[in-house]
């Protein structure tokens, strides 16, 4: 068996040294950037919990993960905008590693449709997905984070900064999810806590298609965000 080298960048081996054993909690880790980001926290040698609503894919995910060292990773199933989930994820959490170090809220959907089109039932859905479980996850890390001097990423959008067509309610998500971690950030930076949000452009993964976006639709959005 050949040993793993040694990253020769000073800023990838520094992180690896200081993220290494840390417990981080990633969800919609089944797909997508939380998937990403599951596979890039296992390789700076973090024990993970990741949490998604696709068994088969995110046991597959958990076997990546494993393949980069001897990293402890365990899974949860569950639907995040369900609080009662949220608290068993929590739990978990804790329960297992003995401590959390880092929360990245990752989990999200899109369901397409302008004001005229988008339903009420799907419009709350998306908001409790995309913005309600981030508010429960937060209340539910921060004493753990507070004790770790710990982090927490949100996995926002480009569209919580400027608006899309045809994506009302996934806009509107996108820029609660931006006020929402400004305004919490405030609160937890006394207590040594970080929060911040990235708001990446269009990724290729399923999100859109998933939300019923057509291909052409979905050409011309990426188009839009390429020109902006």
């Amino acid at each position: 068996m050949v040993a793993p080298s040694r990253p020769t960048n000073p800023r990838v081996a520094f992180l690896m040294g200081s993220l290494k054993f840390k417990v981080a909690l990633i969800t919609g880790a089944s797909s997508g950037i939380g998937k990403g980001a599951a596979l890039h926290f296992a390789k700076l040698g973090c024990r993970l919990l990741l949490s998604g609503r696709k068994v088969e894919n995110l046991n597959l995910v958990a076997e990546e993960c494993c393949n980069f060292g001897d990293n402890k990773v365990e899974v949860s199933i569950g639907d995040v905008s369900d609080y009662s989930y949220c608290e068993k994820l929590m739990k978990q959490a804790v329960d297992s590693f003995g401590k959390l170090d880092v929360l990245v809220n990752s989990a999200g959907i899109l369901l397409t449709g302008g004001i005229e089109q988008l339903t009420l039932e799907d419009y709350n859905y998306q908001m409790n997905v995309n913005v309600t479980s981030i508010f429960s996850l937060t209340k539910l890390a921060l004493p753990h984070l507070i004790e770790t001097k710990g982090n927490i990423v949100n996995v926002s959008s480009v569209t919580g900064l400027r608006a899309f067509p045809g994506v009302v309610g996934y806009n509107i998500s996108k820029a609660a999810v931006d006020h929402l971690t400004r305004s919490v950030a405030l609160e937890a930076a006394p207590h040594g806590v970080r929060i911040n949000a990235v708001n990446p452009g269009v990724i290729v993964t399923n999100l859109h298609k998933r939300g019923g976006m057509d291909e052409e639709t979905y050409v011309k959005v990426t188009f839009t965000v390429h020109l902006s």
